[in-house]
């Protein structure tokens, strides 16, 4: 029997509202042929599927949300399309990309050479079209690069904040109103409005504000299942029902609920406004990673440099990284020689040096020199995209706890309703007043709320990952961070963690003859120029000295040795032991303290002028002033701390 060939695909999904939303929709897409896990994440608003793709196609998954009363959105791809040249290419090229995997919709534009492509979001990647374009005999780029895509998709979401503001506005000055006079009746003050005022008020608020709470119910009971909606919708209804019956049937303007209903559908929109933010804030970690990787490329085409779009870099190709730039693949050096500001992965202060042969990481900057890099992993195949890859499946992935949350919101619903009947004939069969059992049946709809139970951990654990990333801290799913507090052992990266992260100036040894001012003013001339965090290093000392940096002329870097420069009539060599040992200057009886510096974790520039040795700058990077404390509070909970180094 041959064993399936599993897919795996991220979907969002729009339309979840609590947690017995996502519960549900979990049960009906694990019930369909060929699935083999389902995890719907109600505070990531996705769902993580692994399929049978002989089984089952995107199309289907979307269809199959869809019926159970929520949605997919649409991606669009815009392919600027080169080598058709007639129709008959166009209309071939349309129906390959029509019958894609995945694809709802294609058009091909012959005179434009552009192909227009909606997708469900997330469903085809877009390497898989330009390697079905190129199957068909043509050649495809995107015509939208992914920060233009991105840009949309930030676009959609702030008009939906700006919406949801609009709402919660209105709601509230139309709510306050109704909920003054019953807080100035606690104080003893009467007011009451007339109940064409109240009813004027409070019909907005249910109708037009509420209006969500409507749509999602609908979808909720039409699936099979209920949901928060369904309780919002029954509560606050009925509510403004009985109040709307009573005043206009009866005249009664004392004794309405206009209040309860619009203040309950306040609230309830405040906390989703609330909750919408907290997924805009987490979201903000994962587009941070994402911004440190360069939008475009220079790819060296026939000789030449041609800038393209990221996406289309492939294995193999040669890129051009010009000083200063972010890398924008993980490749090889092919030609040049300059360093690497490799902190975002490796957390070290100090660029490497990278020559012919070596290896870079995308996301990380480029130093002084040029570099050819020919790539050797792109797209989700980068060490910044399995990153960015950790952070989304420990922002969607499930606690051990949540399983339970999930089985009792699963019920929370009708369980609710059933106690809001029994306590209207309760209430009713007790006292005879129908009344009575009417509002006590409100009163259990409208104070009800799965959301809370469904929402908090699953809200949590996105919130805390996504500033866990932004700190640099990589968790690896809820459930390692669940287990968190059985932990024995504490393991600590050295730099940046319990270091500061960017080295400092901690010895200044001038040869003999040399003044301590005259070694720290010159090495602060020669480095004045330069953004190398050495440099920095030696201008923040020569500040808190009160030395001012000469000017310099003929500056020239040396990427990964040193510099050299012409200050105060002066020819001056400023770089490591390897360079001085290089240029013949001997370090004579600073031989030794250059070894012991190395031995204990420090740098050491060396400064010489025609040959000589002018003296010696050590650079550390010193521990942080909390370092210590924290490493003393851990231990005196009895955990165990260990120091990772490289040193």
């Amino acid at each position: 029997m041959t064993e399936a060939i599993l897919s795996q695909l991220n979907l969002p999904v729009r339309g979840m509202t609590c947690a017995a939303c996502s519960t549900r929709l979990e049960k009906v897409l694990g019930r369909l042929p060929g699935m083999d896990r389902a995890q719907v994440n109600l505070a990531g608003e996705n769902a993580e599927l692994s399929f049978d793709a002989a089984q089952l196609t995107p199309a289907r998954l979307v269809e199959a949300i869809g019926k159970a009363g929520f949605s997919v959105p649409t991606e669009v791809f815009d392919l600027a399309v080169s080598g058709m040249t007639c129709a008959a290419c166009s209309t071939r090229l349309e129906k390959v990309l029509t019958r894609h995997p995945g694809v709802s919709s294609a058009s091909v534009n012959l005179a434009t050479e552009r192909a227009r492509i909606e997708a469900p979001a997330g469903a085809v990647p877009l390497e898989s079209l330009l390697k079905a374009v190129d199957k068909a005999g043509f050649k495809a780029i995107p015509a939208s690069t992914t920060a233009e895509r991105q840009a949309a998709i930030e676009a959609l979401s702030a008009k939906d904040a700006a919406r949801d503001r609009l709402h919660l506005t209105v709601a509230v000055l139309l709510s306050l109103p109704l909920v003054v006079p019953m807080i100035l009746g606690l104080f003893g003050y009467m007011l009451m409005l007339p109940g064409w005022l109240q009813l004027a008020l409070a019909t907005p608020v249910q109708f037009w504000i509420g209006w969500r709470f409507y749509q999602g119910a609908y979808k909720s009971l039409k699936g099979g299942a209920g949901n928060m909606d369904v309780l919002v919708a029954l509560g606050t209804s009925a509510a403004w029902g009985l109040s709307a019956w009573q005043y206009l049937t009866q005249g009664i303007e004392h004794g309405l609920y206009f209040e309860a209903s619009a203040v309950v559908i306040t609230l309830v929109l405040l906390g989703k406004t609330l909750e919408a933010k907290a997924k805009r804030g987490a979201a903000q970690a994962i587009k941070a990673l994402m911004n440190l990787r360069p939008a475009t490329a220079r790819v060296m085409r026939l000789g030449q440099p041609v800038e393209v779009p990221v996406e289309t870099v492939l294995k193999g190709d040669i890129v051009l990284v010009r000083p200063g730039e972010r890398f924008p693949v993980d490749g090889i050096v092919d030609e040049g020689e300059s360093q690497a500001d490799e902190s975002l992965i490796t957390g070290e202060s100090l660029p490497v040096p990278k020559t012919l042969g070596d290896a870079v990481t995308g996301g990380a900057i480029n130093g002084e020199g040029g570099l050819k890099v020919r790539a050797v992993a792109v797209g989700a195949e980068s060490t910044l995209a399995r990153i960015i890859r950790l952070v989304e499946t420990a922002q969607s992935s499930r606690a051990p706890v949540q399983k339970l949350v999930d089985q009792i919101s699963a019920v929370f619903v009708p369980v609710v309703v059933v106690i809001a009947l029994l306590s209207f004939l309760g209430w009713w069969l007790a006292g005879g007043d129908a009344g009575l059992g009417f509002v006590a049946a409100v009163s259990v709809l409208v104070i009800a709320c799965p959301c809370a139970l469904g929402l908090a951990t699953p809200a949590a654990i996105m919130v805390g990952t996504g500033v866990a990333a932004r700190h640099g801290i990589l968790i690896k799913d809820a459930e390692a961070l669940e287990q968190a507090h059985k932990l024995d052992t504490i393991l600590f990266d050295k730099t940046g963690t319990l270091t500061e992260g960017h080295p400092a100036i901690t010895g200044l040894m001038p040869a003999q003859g040399v003044d301590r001012d005259e070694l720290l003013r010159l090495c602060a001339s020669v480095q004045a120029g330069s953004e190398h965090p050495l440099a920095r290093a030696v201008l923040a000392k020569a500040g808190e000295a009160g030395i001012s940096p000469s000017p310099v002329t003929n500056f020239k870097a040396l990427p990964g040795r040193g510099i050299e420069a012409e200050a105060e009539g002066r020819s001056l060599l400023l770089g490591s032991p390897r360079l001085m040992a290089e240029r013949g200057v001997a370090l004579g009886s600073l031989a030794d303290t250059v070894a012991n510096a190395e031995e204990a974790g420090g740098t050491v520039m060396a400064l010489a002028e025609a040959g000589r040795l002018l003296g010696l700058l050590v650079a550390t990077d010193p521990p942080k002033a909390v370092a210590a404390q924290v490493v003393a509070g851990l231990k005196s909970l009895g955990l165990k701390t260990v120091m990772l180094t490289g040193d």
